[in-house]
């Protein structure tokens, strides 16, 4: 196993080269008394982007779409009549949005979105390889599968053949290397007890002690473009909640873990040709929430630095690690104002990557 080299090491060594890369801020809202919530950023292309959330206003909520034509230079913000869940865009113009209560597509970036026919089950994400076929990955044990774009959608049989109950069961991820190979990932959740558990804030002890038993995760894969799909479950801690694949049979992936866990997150390396993986990163002060592989290989560590024994209560600074080999690890150096409880990454090349922070801020790679 890879040992992780410590944060103060790494970001040392990114201080002593010259011309090092920065993480710089192109948009933040901050307006007094509201917050705007990013749940999902995508761009479509080097010029156009999408950052997709809420604006909280007290007990008012706003659902809203922040849009670039310019690669991030200026930013408008556009008004959404559902909350966002997450976004997939195919091309320049083509895009969907999940929202709490269906889906939605918009033919110029972002700007205008127009409501499909209800899906058949609430989803959390959707991939199209086309303007015609898609996948959306749901809860209880439902994948569905679209040939019309998403207007009419048909379940994946083998997402119900999964053990466990389908009540606490669900699909949150998809992704595909190729054409031909998919990956869909998973998990049974067994339910915890109500009446005996709080949210970390108010019941800081009971949270640290607090110890999450094995569950099951699973996995679907298809190698024929999603014509079949194979099922499988394994035994886990954690969930697996990013896939993101790069060039010759390598892919990345993270697990996040519950606060009691001897460290909040981990990075590892998938090898979608043969099935294998390994640990490539985890650190007990790192909290990775998003992970991505350029198509030169370069791999990105996106989080926050662990403020406390609660992890999740307390913001920290954003972290960016990067790594070429998947075993040296760099720190970036990043706006010393972006402080945030997670990160979402996009990207088109190995010039254009973005990253935005759930409290409202968008960063770019310079």
């Amino acid at each position: 196993m890879i040992r992780p080299l410590s944060l103060a090491t790494v970001f040392a060594v990114c201080l002593t080269l010259p011309g090092a890369e920065k993480w710089q801020v192109q948009y933040f809202y901050d307006k007094q008394k509201s917050n705007l919530v990013i749940n999902d950023l995508q761009f479509a292309s080097p010029t156009r982007g999408v950052a997709a959330g809420v604006i909280l206003e007290g007990r008012r909520q706003e659902p809203v779409a922040v849009v670039t034509a310019d690669g991030g230079a200026h930013w408008d913000v556009v008004l959404l009549k559902e909350v966002p869940i997450s976004l997939f865009f195919l091309n320049e113009n083509f895009g969907w949005m999940v929202t709490e209560k269906g889906l939605w597509q918009t033919s110029e970036a972002g700007k205008n979105w127009r409501k499909l026919s209800k899906l058949p089950a609430p989803a959390n994400r959707v991939y199209f390889a086309d303007e015609k076929v898609g996948w959306a990955v749901c809860g209880k044990k439902t994948v569905l599968q679209t040939g019309d774009g998403g207007d009419t959608w048909t379940p994946v049989a083998a997402a119900a053949d999964q053990p466990g109950t389908k009540e606490n069961s669900g699909f949150n991820w998809i992704a595909f290397a190729t054409p031909q190979f998919g990956l869909i990932t998973g998990f049974n959740q067994p339910p915890r007890n109500l009446f005996q558990e709080f949210p970390a804030w108010m019941d800081p002890e009971d949270a640290l002690s607090r110890r999450d038993p094995p569950h099951l995760s699973y996995t679907l894969v298809t190698r024929d473009g999603g014509k079949t799909w194979k099922s499988s479950a394994a035994s886990l801690f954690g969930n697996v909640t990013r896939v993101r694949f790069g060039p010759r049979g390598l892919g990345v992936g993270l697990i996040e873990y519950a606060e009691s866990f001897r460290y909040p997150s981990e990075a590892y390396k998938i090898e979608w040709t043969t099935g294998k993986s390994s640990t490539i990163f985890h650190d007990k002060r790192f909290a990775i929430s998003d992970v991505w592989m350029m198509p030169d290989g370069t791999v990105y560590l996106g989080g926050v630095s662990v403020n406390g024994e609660l992890r999740t209560v307390v913001p920290g600074r954003v972290q960016v690690l990067k790594s070429q080999d998947l075993s040296s690890w760099t720190e970036m150096e990043v706006d010393y104002r972006a402080v945030a409880r997670q990160v979402t990454f996009s990207a088109t090349d190995e010039n254009n990557l973005w990253l935005a922070t759930e409290n409202g801020m968008i960063l770019k790679l310079k």
